[in-house]
């Protein structure tokens, strides 16, 4: 490795660049070096022209660095359209398939002076179907899903941020498991024009990085709303929930997420534990609400191409059209019960504390682990970041979520940027 830039973070690169101090080039040649040397065990990209993206560096060197991400090299999960790159979806279907024209969110990076280095794998279509990504911390572990290949390459340094996107938990599950800051912002936050869809209603883009100040940064652009970095802010009131699914969490994340709020209160945090009754079934109703999304979007082509759509895919699509009409009154009184509960403990708290993962990432590639722990918080279409908090006793990451109440982004990625000086994660490995 000639240069340790690829090391850098989103804003420091940006600052970097504009000051002179490297290029663009240098900066794109480093992460390319990187990705040559442990490509192979991690298998982040879908797709990725070195060639193709030093010419981008190349052009940004040729003009003045006066946008906020210029000349810095963004991972794009293979859901988003790019029109100069192939974009498969995760799927056989759609192998060398160029879209018309680039995604809304990649227009914007583009215009913001960002270099797009590449696809990253995706389960197929943003769901369960796993790709050739595995866990950088330990090959022989999943790095989640679905957004498995950005995830993987922002925590092996091949890439400062990757978008991502959340259906029910593939930004803040695979964030965990690899030790990296992922956000999930509120629904609708960003457009998903030219993003794929699985179930429109949940579908979420999102970002990670290796720190909270990256993810303020591409927030304001991909809301089109630039206000900068906040500065760090200490939350006054924390809420540790639990949810129903807290019984399949092991035993070391339960230990984790009740250690962790003693460390606030240890910090001068008030920490309360609000009731969950109306959180229940909650979980049930997501998946639900996913599986009949899927049958809209995925059924044609599952119909299509049976033999060629990934079981777990087709599976979906199944589930999805036995939702009958029945299931509308269910799904309205879990999201008036579900505000309710935001609305009280929102009322009560700055920020919800809560598993991300029910442990560290499983062994094995043939899956990517179990979004539990999400689905309550992409239902009620809340911010939510992973924190990476400690490594466990497999010497993986562990991270713990963050919640905060709906349009709050901006004091999510303040309050995160004073937690994780508590946290003592050296976010500097692998």
């Amino acid at each position: 490795m000639t240069s340790g830039l690829h090391r850098l973070s989103l804003v420091e690169a940006a600052k970097g660049i504009a000051s002179g101090t490297f290029t663009s080039l240098d900066l794109v040649t480093a992460c390319l070096e990187r990705i040559h040397a442990r490509e192979e065990q991690v298998g982040a990209w879908a797709w990725l022209d070195p060639e193709q993206a030093l010419a981008q560096a190349r052009a940004c060197d040729e003009q003045p660095a006066t946008t906020s991400l210029h000349g810095v090299p963004v991972g794009v999960k293979d859901i988003i359209d790019t029109a100069d790159m192939p974009t498969c979806y995760g799927s056989q279907i759609y192998n060398g398939h160029y879209p018309d024209k680039d995604a809304e969110c990649i227009r914007l990076l583009r215009q913001a002076g960002a270099v797009i280095m590449g696809k990253t794998v995706t389960t197929e279509f943003a769901f369960y179907a796993p790709g050739k990504t595995a866990n950088p911390h330990n090959p022989e572990h999943t790095p989640g899903g679905s957004s498995s290949g950005s995830a993987a390459a922002v925590a092996d340094f091949h890439v400062p941020v990757a978008l991502g996107t959340q259906t029910s938990g593939s930004i803040i599950r695979p964030a965990g498991f690899n030790g990296v800051f992922g956000c999930k912002p509120t629904y609708n936050s960003y457009s998903l024009d030219g993003i794929h869809p699985l179930a429109p209603e949940l579908d979420t883009l999102g970002a990670f990085s290796r720190s909270p100040a990256d993810l303020a940064l591409l927030h304001g652009v991909l809301s089109e709303q630039e206000t900068g970095v906040p500065d760090a802010e200490r939350p006054d009131t924390v809420a540790v929930v639990r949810t129903p699914a807290w019984e399949d969490a092991d035993a070391e994340t339960q230990d984790n997420v009740l250690d962790f709020a003693g460390r606030l209160r240890q910090s001068g945090i008030d920490v309360i534990e609000p009731d969950e009754e109306l959180l229940n079934s909650l979980m049930e109703v997501q998946q639900a609400y996913l599986a009949r999304g899927a049958a809209s979007s995925l059924g044609h082509i599952t119909d299509q191409h049976p033999d060629e759509v990934r079981p777990q895919t087709r599976d979906l699509v199944v589930e999805g059209r036995r939702v009958g009409d029945s299931f509308n009154a269910g799904l309205k009184d879990a999201l008036a019960r579900g505000r309710r509960f935001l609305s009280g403990v929102f009322s009560r708290a700055d920020l919800v504390i809560t598993p991300g993962a029910p442990g560290e990432a499983p062994a094995g590639l043939h899956n990517t682990g179990n979004p539990m722990f999400n689905r309550i918080w992409t239902f009620l279409q809340t911010p939510c970041m992973n924190l990476p908090l400690m490594r466990g006793r497999g010497g993986l990451p562990i991270g713990i979520q963050l919640v905060c109440n709906r349009q709050e982004d901006k004091r999510l990625f303040a309050y995160s940027a004073y937690l994780q000086n508590l946290t003592g994660y050296d976010i500097e490995q692998p």
